[in-house]
C-alpha cells in the first residue's frame, strides 16, 4: 500500500522500530506468543464500549469514517476513536504503548513487525472468531495469512495488499524506438529492453529501468523468480545459487548502462527518477498509483519479468486487536466488521487501496483504466510473502550496508552474500 514513505522507507523505519522494540517488550508477554486466545462471543447489538483504532495514514480515515458510520449500524453504541500517528512515528509510539499495556484496542500492523508483536504475547490470536465462522481465512490471499500467522496462531486480518509489477512510460518507449513489451517476458528481454532504452536516450540522461536496495520492489522478487529464498526455515537463503542470481539480475542491470548506478539510486531514489521522466521502467508496487494517477505521464503496467519461474512479493497491512485490551468484546467486534466483505467492499471503493477481500477489488482497476492495473490482482497467483521474522530489523541491516557492493561491482556477488549470509544466520539464531 501507500500513501505513506517510500516502500524502502517505510521498511526501514520498521526495522529500526522492531530493533528498539525488541529490547523494551521482550519479556513483557502477555501471555507469550502463541497462546490460547481468550473466550470469543460476538456481542449483542446493545453492547457500550469505546475503543480506539490506531492507524497512520490520514488520507484513509474518510473511508474508514465511512466503515465506523457502518459498523454503527450494527453497533450503535460502540463508539470508535480513531486515532492517526504519521508513520514516521507509529512504530516508537507503538513501542511505548506495548511496554506500559496501553496499545489502542485495535491497530493496524505489518509484515515486519508481527512476529516480534505476535511472539511476545501483544495481540490477540483470531482463531475464536475463525471457529465461531465470523472470520474464513479463504477470503484472503493466502499468502498474507501466511504472513500474519506465528508459530501456527493467526493474529492479524488482511485489511489491503500490494504486489509489485512495472510501471512503464509509454512516450519514453516510443521516444527510444522500442516496442512496448506484450504479455509475459523474460529476464534477458528485460535486461536488453532497458539497455536498449539507456543507449537511445543516454543523451538526454535518461535510463531504461531503476534498480535501488528497496528489496520489496526489486530483489527479493528476482531472488524468488529465480527459485531462491530469502530465509529457509531458521537461515539465511542468501548464500544459495538461486538467490545470488536473484542479486546478480541487478548488479548486470546497472553495469550494462539499463540502469543508475547504486550511488545515484542512493542520491534520488527509483520511483524519483521514474516520476521526473527520467527512467522508462520502474519495478514499483501497486500503491505506487497514487503517485500517478493525477500526473501528465503516459502510463501502463507490465508484469515482472520471469527467470525460472514467476514470482512477485506480496504485502499488506492487517487489523489487529489489543491483547491487554480492556473492551475486547468491542475490539474484536470491529475486527470483524472490518474484515468483512461489506466494509472492504467500502474500503475499495475510496481508491487508496487494494482491498484484501476477495471480490472486493473492482474498483482498484477501474481508477487508471489505461493502466492495466489488473496486473497487479492476476499476481495473486504467484505472489510469495515478503521475507519476514520476528526481528527483521537486524538483518535488514546487514542487507543495507553489503549489498550496495555487490550493486556497484565493488564486490563479487558471491563474496557479498556468503558473508551476508553468515551474518544473517547469527542474526536469526538469536531470535
Amino acid at each position: 500500500m501507500k500513501t505513506q514513505p517510500h516502500a524502502f522507507a517505510r521498511r526501514a523505519l520498521a526495522a529500526t522500530a522492531a530493533a528498539t522494540v525488541a529490547i523494551v517488550i521482550s519479556g513483557c508477554s502477555a501471555g507469550g506468543g502463541g497462546s490460547a486466545p481468550a473466550e470469543y462471543e460476538a456481542p449483542d447489538s446493545d453492547l457500550e464500549a469505546s475503543i480506539t483504532y490506531g492507524v497512520w495514514d490520514q488520507n484513509q480515515v474518510p473511508a474508514i469514517e465511512e466503515n465506523i458510520a457502518l459498523f454503527n449500524e450494527q453497533f450503535p453504541n460502540i463508539d470508535v476513536t480513531v486515532n492517526v500517528t504519521p508513520y514516521a512515528e507509529y512504530w516508537t509510539k507503538l513501542q511505548t504503548q506495548g511496554s506500559s499495556d496501553t496499545l489502542p484496542d485495535v491497530f493496524w500492523m505489518n509484515g515486519p513487525n508481527i512476529g516480534l508483536y505476535g511472539s511476545n504475547g501483544l495481540l490477540e490470536p483470531i482463531a475464536g472468531a475463525v471457529e465461531a465462522g465470523d472470520i474464513d481465512p479463504a477470503n484472503y490471499p493466502e499468502a498474507l495469512v501466511d504472513l500474519y500467522t506465528i508459530d501456527d496462531v493467526q493474529y492479524g486480518v488482511p485489511k489491503d495488499f500490494d504486489t509489485i509489477g512495472i510501471w512503464a512510460n509509454r512516450a519514453l518507449f516510443e521516444q527510444a524506438g522500442v516496442e512496448l513489451p506484450e504479455g509475459d517476458w523474460t529476464w534477458d528481454e528485460f535486461q536488453q529492453t532497458a539497455a536498449d532504452i539507456s543507449e537511445a536516450l543516454s543523451a538526454e540522461g535518461i535510463y531504461g529501468a531503476a534498480g535501488g536496495m528497496d528489496g520489496q520492489t526489486t530483489y527479493y522478487n528476482t531472488i524468488f523468480q529465480a527459485g531462491g529464498t530469502v530465509i529457509d526455515g531458521d537461515t539465511s537463503g542468501y548464500a544459495a545459487p538461486e538467490a545470488q542470481a536473484g542479486i546478480q539480475f541487478w548488479t548486470d542491470l546497472i553495469a550494462s548502462g539499463g540502469s543508475p548506478t547504486i550511488q545515484q539510486l542512493t542520491d534520488t531514489t527509483g520511483d524519483q527518477w521514474f516520476t521526473s521522466g527520467k527512467t522508462a521502467m520502474y519495478w514499483g508496487g501497486s500503491w505506487f498509483r497514487s503517485a500517478l494517477i493525477d500526473s501528465d505521464l503516459d502510463v501502463t503496467v507490465l508484469p515482472l519479468p520471469t527467470g525460472e519461474e514467476q514470482a512477485t512479493v506480496i504485502h499488506g497491512v492487517s487489523n489487529v486487536v489489543s491483547a491487554t485490551s480492556q473492551n475486547k468484546q468491542a475490539a474484536q467486534a470491529f475486527q470483524v466488521f472490518l474484515a468483512s466483505e461489506e466494509a472492504q467492499a467500502q474500503q475499495g471503493e475510496a481508491g487508496a487501496v487494494i482491498p484484501a477481500f476477495t471480490g472486493t477489488q473492482g474498483a482498484f482497476t477501474e481508477s487508471m483504466p489505461d493502466a492495466d492495473l489488473q496486473v497487479f490482482l492476476d499476481a495473486l497467483e504467484y505472489a510469495q510473502p515478503l521475507p519476514v521474522s520476528n526481528n527483521s530489523a537486524a538483518w535488514n541491516a546487514f542487507e543495507a550496508e553489503l549489498l550496495p557492493q555487490a550493486f556497484s561491482g565493488e564486490r563479487p556477488v558471491e563474496e557479498v552474500t556468503t558473508e551476508l549470509a553468515e551474518q544473517m544466520d547469527a542474526a536469526l539464531a538469536e531470535e
